[in-house]
């Protein structure tokens, strides 16, 4: 007998394949519309074509369009219902899936497993638990679904339960008791599930590995991950992983120089290892190789020049990512803030705040508190206060932000009457509240509201005073020329005074030229910091000052014997998006040092003019006056503030960043090139900031 082929069936039949692989195809590169033309097309449409087009409008997130064809199918079966459960599931619609579980007509397996999944997806445990025990049937997958839920919420002992009752273990369900066993630090019983295995597979070692790793046992790791039968990505990252987070550096860049291949995850890694290592040049040369970056490559580039002191070549690196047409990440945006803070780099910070601003980041406490912060060390407070003023209700972060800004731009009055504000609204203050309150009453002088708000800490709002509370009164009293009572305070306090304690009583006694005392400071803080060369600094400097040069010299001496080295002192300034960095004593690094001296001289014969005259005090060398005129003019606040006079146009503020203290001649000079030269003129030092204007300094020569 013979049959004869229907042509026209065959041709349906292979009409209806291709459309189903055409559908399925555009859905899943996010063409949905393209996708129902195709579905639309469709002379026959089959109850697995209903079910495709639905899948794929779930797939590209359209849950209310899937649910209005999923209505007009003509027939369902078991599986379209289940399909309905997990589109939603996939949306996060854990509630809608519940109603279509409710009104199924009939439920298999696969159903009860989709909403168990869903409940676990969500966080929802407890329901998933209550569905799974009422389940008529359980297969290997509903086992393991319930056993990576208590995992998921570190009910291991009731995990490992679940897992005893399974009647088939499976590779997953093992992999996963392992792993749940290994993020509680069980180590042992996971090993002994490993062990008993009868089957492993590539996640199974690599769970077992990251264990060892998680746990800082680290060679246990190595020894198990030299016998592994084949290794992925994930086995050779995680073995890295466990080298650079133990910082053992030498072994991970061998083991990333022996990776067959170097995935984007285990060059972070190694990038971020080496930063933590101090390996900045190699950090880099990791970066440089890669073929392919992720915004988290360059987060981690980015966070390593941060972390070793690189700040101008992280926001160098932040603008080369961005002309790169690289998107930010949340953390690269608070970190590239935090380096605008840092180098006082206000364009690129107003750059990055609106990066925020059309990231909608900036509704964040959090953020604004961060954005404050930048634009109070960029001298900006007028900016730092429009974000403070933008928030209610405000954290006690916030309040502390502005209260500090105040306080480092000398603005006492101000800062007390946030305090008062904040304290009127009921917000209770902290340890760094009172930090900020009494650091504004120390530059501003105000002994006795300082005295007073120290006095009501502990009695009026229940903080305890630290030794940085007792700092700020030290410097407080110190600023006010009452050295002996500061003293007397430090004599007085229920713990031993630390490092920060004694530099405040050191710097007063630099200010008011007490020696004998100054001497007593300065021992007791090369005893705390040996290695600080600010002590010596200071102490040099009120040596100096008297002409005592051989006690100069023996302080040197003392220096070089213990391979104390003296910080040099450097400035900066930003012009054009470009940040210029000048050392103290040349400014020969710099391409337009012809223009930059020439402004100098022309600077000089104003302030000579004006009948400034330079303070030879203020250099520590013993060499005659003509050459301490030289030094004291190329100071490097000198050299930017020239800067910024050559290329900054009128009206626009001259904003200089000082790594040290700004001394006492360049104060002096800078408040008569402001006069001279009608210009407004913004140093932030190492202590505050220094607004200069018509000859007059916010400080009001008290710093």
């Amino acid at each position: 007998m013979h049959f004869r082929l229907n042509p026209y069936r065959i041709y349906c039949t292979s009409v209806g394949i291709s459309s189903l692989s055409q559908i399925a195809r555009f859905a899943c590169i996010g063409h949905i519309e393209n996708a129902r033309k195709v579905f639309d097309k469709m002379p026959d449409k089959s109850i697995v074509a209903w079910n495709s087009i639905i899948a794929g409008y779930f797939q590209n997130y359209q849950p209310r369009e899937a649910k209005i064809l999923f209505d007009r199918m003509p027939e369902r079966c078991v599986v379209s219902w289940n399909g309905l459960i997990s589109g939603y599931i996939k949306n996060g619609m854990v509630s809608e899936a519940r109603k279509v579980f409710n009104l199924m007509p009939e439920r298999n397996v696969v159903s009860w497993t989709a909403m168990v999944r869903g409940y676990v997806k969500e966080g929802m445990v407890s329901e998933a638990e209550s569905l799974f025990w009422q389940m008529p049937e359980k297969n290997v997958v509903s086992w393991t679904v319930m056993l990576g839920g208590l995992i998921q919420e570190g009910r291991i002992d009731e995990a490992r339960r679940i897992f005893d009752m399974m009647p088939e273990k499976d590779v997953v369900a093992r992999t996963s008791m392992i792993g749940g066993f290994c993020q509680e630090g069980r180590l042992a019983e996971a090993r002994e599930i490993f062990d008993e295995m009868p089957r492993r597979n590539v996640i199974t070692w690599t769970t077992m590995i990251s264990g060892y790793v998680h746990n800082q046992r680290v060679d246990v790791a190595r020894k198990l991950f030299e016998v592994m039968p084949e290794k992925n990505e994930v086995s050779w990252t995680a073995m890295l992983m466990g080298y650079t987070q133990c910082e053992r550096i030498e072994e991970a860049l061998e083991l990333f120089d022996a990776m067959p291949v170097k995935s984007i995850v285990a060059c972070n890694a190694m990038i971020l290892g080496l930063g933590q290592n101090g390996e900045v040049a190699k950090a880099r040369w990791v970066f440089d190789q890669m073929r392919e970056k992720d915004d988290g490559t360059w987060s981690a580039m980015i966070k390593v020049y941060e972390q070793n002191g690189f700040e101008l070549e992280a926001l160098n690196l932040f603008a080369v990512m961005q002309r790169e047409g690289v998107r930010p990440n949340f953390p690269s945006l608070i970190s590239a803030l935090g380096l605008c803070a840092s180098l006082a780099s206000l364009d690129h910070g107003k750059q990055v705040h609106g990066q925020l601003v059309r990231s909608q980041y900036d509704l964040d406490v959090y953020v604004a508190s961060v954005l404050i912060t930048m634009y109070v060390k960029c001298g900006n407070l007028v900016k730092a206060k429009l974000v403070f003023d933008r928030f209610a209700p405000k954290d006690i972060v916030m309040w502390n932000s502005i209260i500090t800004g105040y306080a480092q731009h000398g603005l006492g009055e101000e800062a007390l009457q946030v305090f008062y504000e904040m304290c009127s609204l009921n917000i209770l203050p902290d340890d760094v509240t009172f930090i900020g309150v009494l650091s504004a009453c120390s530059y501003t002088g105000k002994v006795k509201e300082g005295l007073e708000i120290f006095e009501s800490m502990n009695s009026k709002y229940q903080v305890e005073q630290r030794t940085e509370h007792y700092a700020c009164m030290v410097d407080l009293l110190g600023r006010a020329g009452q050295v002996n009572e500061a003293k007397n305070l430090i004599e007085s306090m229920p713990v031993e005074a630390d490092a920060v304690v004694w530099g405040a009583l050191l710097g007063a006694c630099r200010t008011h030229m007490k020696l004998d005392l100054a001497e007593v400071a300065a021992k007791k803080l090369v005893q705390l910091e040996p290695k600080n060369s600010g002590h010596y600094t200071l102490l040099s400097n009120i040596y100096a000052s008297k002409g005592k040069w051989a006690d100069v010299a023996v302080l040197r001496k003392k220096m070089r014997r213990r391979s104390v080295s003296k910080s040099p002192g450097c400035s900066w300034i930003e012009v054009e998006k470009k940040v210029h960095m000048f050392t103290g004593g040349d400014s020969k690094g710099h391409p337009e040092q012809e223009l930059i001296m020439k402004m100098l001289e022309r600077i000089s014969g104003l302030l000579r003019e004006a009948g400034y005259c330079p303070d030879g005090s203020f250099v520590l060398h013993d060499v005659d006056e003509e050459e301490k005129v030289h030094m004291l003019g190329y100071h490097s606040e000198k050299l930017a503030v020239a800067y910024g006079l050559l290329k900054l146009p009128e009206g626009v503020p001259i904003r200089v960043m000082k790594n040290l203290r700004v001394c006492g001649d360049c104060h002096s000079a800078i408040k008569l090139i402001a006069k001279v030269t009608e210009r407004d003129i913004i140093l932030r030092d190492a202590n505050r900031f220094h607004h200069f204007k018509n000859g007059l300094c916010s400080c009001k020569d008290y710093w």
